[in-house]
């Protein structure tokens, strides 16, 4: 499968590229610099922890493109924390693309996918990552309405996947175990985070009755890391709360694996 794809018209996994059900997927949901710092952070502390979260196909919304992208390439949080800061709202056409191609090149990898939503439709689609670049991903899933420009993929312009939802776990694909890292879920953001986990329980629901067997785990931010997200949504793209957020996530990662069966972290 090469370009865009409406979930509608994909695979019955609802992903592109994954014919068999692996031992792991991982799903990375959205929230600005704050949402990057904070899947990062789980990711890492994960990896660290023995998970092969490098080596599992990843679904991006957002924010969590990014992470999704930069585990599949080995890239670190320091990649993140030595690149410019975009500061929002800019509309300048290509901004974002500009610098995701400065940190990920023209690279692809076929076990990363980004949901977006296309402008003309408002339908949401998942855009595959070993055919299309990273950067193309990464910049239509994160164009944030009135913050960040709309980004153009195989003649199509994309908004924020985020618009859709904040995870887009309803269109993983199975697998033995599917670890979902929510930034903007539970305590986070008051009103917005329980909107999110309502949102989230219900995508929930549909893909357990897909795929029964299965095991899904969602991981939260824990109060500490819900303060660092503030108040109002410009606080999600502040790089300072961000550099705080990913110890904190990172160490958050490396105790949730410390709970699971050791074989599970094998």
């Amino acid at each position: 499968m090469s370009g865009p794809s409406n979930v509608g018209d994909l695979g019955p996994d609802g992903m592109p590229g994954q014919p068999t059900r692996p031992p792991l997927a991982m799903v990375y949901g959205g929230g600005g610099l704050f949402g990057i710092a904070y899947t990062a952070g789980i990711a890492a502390g994960l990896l660290d922890a023995g998970l092969p979260v490098d080596t599992a196909p990843a679904l991006g919304t957002s924010a969590g493109s990014w992470t999704a992208a930069a585990m599949a390439l080995g890239l670190g949080f320091d990649t993140f924390s030595r690149a410019r800061v975009v500061h929002v709202p800019n509309l300048r056409p290509g901004v974002v693309a500009a610098l995701a191609r400065e940190l990920f090149g023209e690279a692809r990898h076929p076990l990363v996918s980004a949901s977006a939503v296309c402008l003309s439709t408002g339908r949401r689609h998942v855009l595959d990552g070993g055919a299309l670049a990273l950067a193309d991903l990464v910049a239509a899933s994160s164009a944030v309405p009135g913050l960040l420009p709309p980004h153009r993929v195989d003649g199509r312009l994309y908004i924020d996947g985020g618009v859709w939802s904040a995870t887009s776990v309803d269109s993983v694909p199975g697998a033995d175990r599917v670890i979902v890292v929510a930034p903007l879920a539970g305590a986070v953001l008051g009103p917005v985070g329980r909107a999110a986990d309502l949102l989230l329980d219900r995508e929930l629901g549909r893909w357990r009755h897909r795929h029964p067997g299965c095991v899904v785990d969602v991981i939260r931010p824990h109060r500490e890391i819900a303060r660092l997200a503030g108040r109002h949504l410009l606080s999600l793209f502040d790089p300072r709360r961000a550099h705080d957020v990913y110890p904190l996530g990172y160490e958050q990662g490396t105790r949730w694996a410390s709970h699971l069966p050791e074989h599970d972290a094998a």
